[in-house]
């Protein structure tokens, strides 16, 4: 299995950006989907966005879309969330999971179909 570590999390300003890093060991990351997702105080863990094992296909929630942008570099065997305009609702702890899938695999939102996980990066907004 994928171990992953996330990093690139902080404090941050309303309107600000941040790229999130999520470096994949152990074995190849590009035989693996990829998402990101985020857990609130409070609050349960949500889904934030998810690519697809080369690249070139994703989704996003629709409270990050435009503002967030997910991408990997399977050569660094990294993926990485992007964020800009980050408001205080976006203040979570992030998490990125990996699911291994074949290369045709339709993406998912769905927490459960991710079998490898990090232990998260804090990202709190102030406003």
């Amino acid at each position: 299995q994928v171990q992953l570590a996330e990093s690139g999390g902080g404090l941050v300003q309303a309107g600000d950006s941040l790229r999130l890093s999520c470096a994949g060991s152990g074995r190849t990351l590009k035989m693996f989907g990829v998402a990101w997702f985020r857990q609130p105080p409070g609050k349960e863990r949500e889904f934030v966005a998810a690519i697809s094992r080369g690249g070139g296909n994703a989704i996003y929630a629709d409270s990050v879309k435009d503002r967030f942008a997910i991408s990997r570099d399977n050569n660094k065997n990294t993926a990485y969330l992007q964020m800009n305009s980050l408001q205080p609702e976006d203040t979570a702890v992030y998490y990125c999971a990996a699911r291994s899938q074949i290369l045709t695999a339709p993406l998912t939102m769905e927490d459960r179909e991710y079998s490898a996980w990090g232990r998260g990066t804090q990202v709190t907004v102030s406003s």
